[in-house]
């Protein structure tokens, strides 16, 4: 089957400084929401949308339409409520550093506010998110935007964390994990009288100098809901706990957000519209900076009950322009490249319980992403002019998933879900040129020749089973597989000129890279089992141990490149091991297991004290191919031990973050070893009316360490070349060294 490239517009985003916040719009709607509009001075009451609850089912949690989610949450999965996500804003305006704070979590390192999420050793594309439901395709040759990167942590409402073993009807075109965000969702106040509330904050963090604000603001009465939620932050670079300044660290960011909720009955509508506006982010492990990145969304989101069940649906559209290039002093030079993408789907999901033991879930959805990538040429260049080098033209990836999914509850301790879907992805793209025939003529020749369509017909399945023994004690067993479809690059990436490659990858490694026509979808086949016991109240103590293992078959990695291009300007890269390599992505079967223990145990609770609570959790994760390579990125053993108390109005928490070494790296890519370390971490807080105040000490002992998933520094360490000056190989990005962090926020 081939799918033909459809034309699409070329206009490019109008140029702005910055977006115009939203909120005067949502003021603008107050007289049209009562006539007898009166604002309240305090925080109004509230009224919950009714919890659906369907046969005898359990839901997850909130879903992004601020009602109930009716997926069947496995007892591997993890949440980072909006209370934790608000109280990471203290130390963190990245969102994909959250991921880190679950068992099994942790984020690969980009820029400030734009990591890639990894579960149980999965990364990047591997983990799919969804921001109230809404989809983004890769939009940069390196990921510089990763959806995630679209919300601060303070517009985190929920985020549910599925994992390798997830039902069918969580998602599809993943194999490590799904997030599902959720932003503000509508909350309505008794009576018909307006109600007004909302929480303004600010922040400072000392180290990078880093500042900013968040909002929000709620005009709502019994049936109608107007909320605006967004922020603005910006840091310099950061400096190590030697002392070393960590370039090209240095971030400003946007984001805003803004929705209208209208309840009827037991149906809920929202409309939502939004953007983000990044004028400036610093990359230490990529040879590029972002500098500019524009983007702007809406979606509109249904859920209904109904004497047989629920029924949900998404619509949404978004429109991302990006730039990168150097940001000086840091990084010098000229070479722009630009991209520009379009992302288009809806979902549909119906819950229905067909008997007091059973449940059925049934949906469908498709998701469209188009990208174009071009760089235009550099005046007075040889190597980059004099024509546009053409990266991806028109490339198109369209999705279309189907599932069904059946959820069976035995008796009083003996549950099921069992699922299956399959998800078409149809792939193509344009033909392309370099920036002149001398130095690019061939590889585009080769490529042009070849078709690019590529249907993949993927299918997944899931089952789970759950025994709770009693009140104190569950126990799951999950069996899965899971598909994903290569990305563009992986795919359509054509240059095997070193400066091309070089620009190619979201790795952080510092090694270049070209994609492969003929890669085959990766399919994971999960294996998990979790065992959870607690008090029966939930209150005295939990403990959690969840063991998996997975092989993927065909799993997307790399090798050596050995194409003539290559070897051309790298005659030594097959055997190289101390220098940056050219690598061709390839299809490997690889295994991957690990275990997630954590737990929590109240340690007092009077008055001359207060409540004192320990938590942690222990995480172990390990992968490699069948041909022995180790797998990239994967987080050697780490934990968390840390100290709770609350005592009147104020909060406070002592932690200990502890990272092992890690020697076991990938030899295919020359990943460089990072050595253990351990940071002790002091936060407090204090409530005074409608006043909070946080500070806390990050680092206190102002340790210097190397960051395990950041990658290579490119930046830091250079030597002379002929080129003028490259990266030096073998120098690790340090992480942040001691920061005193403050914050102050109003609510009214």
């Amino acid at each position: 089957m081939r799918f033909q490239p459809i034309p699409q517009t070329r206009r490019a985003l109008r140029q702005t400084t910055a977006l115009v916040s939203p909120a005067l719009a949502a003021l603008c709607l107050v007289p049209l929401l009562s006539p007898t509009a009166a604002a309240q001075s305090g925080p109004p009451p509230v009224v919950e949308l009714p919890t659906v609850v369907v046969g005898s089912g359990r839901v997850a949690g909130e879903s992004a339409g601020g009602g109930q989610d009716t997926s069947f949450a496995p007892a591997d999965s993890a949440t980072v409520s909006g209370s934790e996500a608000q109280n990471a804003t203290l130390w963190t305006s990245d969102s994909g550093s959250l991921i880190g704070r679950i068992p099994g979590g942790a984020a690969w390192g980009a820029g400030g506010v734009s990591s890639l999420p990894a579960v149980n050793g999965m990364g990047a594309d591997r983990v799919q998110v969804a921001i109230n439901g809404m989809l983004f395709g890769i939009a940069c040759p390196n990921e510089m935007n990763p959806p995630l990167s679209f919300v601060n942590p303070a517009m985190i409402a929920n985020a549910r964390i599925y994992t390798g073993t997830a039902p069918v009807s969580v998602g599809g075109d993943y194999t490590g994990a799904k997030v599902d965000v959720s932003m503000a969702p509508p909350r309505f106040t008794a009576g018909e009288a307006l109600a007004v509330s909302g929480s303004v904050s600010g922040f400072f963090r000392s180290n990078g100098n880093g500042y900013g604000v968040d909002a929000t603001a709620t005009v709502s009465n019994a049936d109608t809901n107007v909320t605006y939620t967004g922020g603005w932050a910006r840091a310099s670079d950061y400096t190590a706990g030697d002392g070393t300044t960590i370039k090209s660290t240095m971030y400003e960011t946007q984001n805003h957000a803004i929705s209208v909720s209208k309840k009827i009955e037991d149906q809920l509508f929202t409309a939502q519209v939004g953007g983000q506006f990044i004028p400036y982010q610093g990359y230490p492990n990529q040879y590029m900076d972002m500098v500019d990145n524009k983007s702007l969304f809406a979606n509109g989101r249904y859920q209904g009950a109904f004497d047989w069940g629920q029924l949900e649906a998404t619509v949404f559209a978004s429109r991302v322009r990006h730039t990168m290039g150097f940001i000086q002093p840091d990084k010098t030079g000229d070479m722009p490249m630009d991209t520009r993408t379009t992302d288009l789907g809806y979902s549909v999901k119906g819950t229905v319980g067909v008997s007091a033991h059973d449940i059925v879930r049934v949906g469908n959805e498709l998701y469209y992403n188009n990208l174009d990538d071009w760089w235009p040429p550099v005046a007075g260049s040889m190597m980059m002019g004099p024509d546009t080098f053409q990266s991806i033209n028109n490339g198109q990836r369209l999705r279309l998933g189907t599932f069904g999914e059946w959820e069976r509850h035995i008796d009083d301790r003996w549950s099921t879900v069992l699922g299956v879907r399959n998800d078409i992805v149809w792939m193509n793209t344009g033909d392309v040129w370099g920036y002149n025939q001398m130095m690019y003529g061939a590889d585009a020749a080769l490529f042009n020749a070849q078709s690019h369509a590529r249907t993949d017909f993927n299918i997944d399945a899931s089952a789970i089973l759950r025994y709770e023994a009693n009140e104190m004690s569950v126990y799951e067993l999950g069996l899965a597989r899971k598909t994903r479809s290569p990305n563009f690059y992986e795919r359509y990436a054509w240059s095997t000129n070193p400066m091309a490659m070089s620009m190619i990858g979201w790795f952080g490694d510092g090694n270049g890279y070209v994609g492969n026509l003929d890669l085959e979808p990766e399919a994971a086949h999960t294996v998990s089992f979790t065992a959870a016991w607690h008090d029966p109240a939930r209150k005295a103590w939990e403990l959690r141990a969840s063991p998996y293992f997975s092989y993927v078959v065909n799993y997307i990695d790399a090798d050596r490149c050995t194409l003539p291009g290559c070897l051309a300007s790298a005659p030594n890269n097959a055997t190289v091991t101390d220098d940056f390599v050219y690598l061709r992505f390839a299809n490997h079967d690889a295994w991957l297991y690990g275990i997630n223990i954590d737990g929590k145990l109240a340690l007092w609770d009077n008055d001359a004290y207060g409540q004192g609570a320990f938590r942690g959790n222990l995480n172990f994760v390990q992968g490699q191919r069948t041909d022995g390579v180790n797998l990239y990125h994967m987080m050697p053993l780490n934990g968390v031990l840390a100290v709770d108390q609350t005592i009147g109005n104020w909060t406070n928490s002592l932690e200990l973050q502890m990272v092992a070494a890690k020697v076991l790296v990938s030899q295919v890519r020359n990943e460089l070893e990072t050595s253990a370390y351990a940071l002790v971490n002091f936060r407090t807080s204090y409530q005074w009316n409608t006043v909070r105040f946080d500070f806390g000490v990050e680092n206190i002992f102002d340790t210097n360490y190397n960051l395990p998933l950041g990658g290579a520094n490119l930046v830091n360490y250079r030597v002379a070349s002929m080129m003028g000056s490259s990266a030096a190989w073998g120098f690790p990005v340090a992480g942040i060294g001691r920061s005193f962090n403050t914050r102050v926020t109003w609510q009214f």
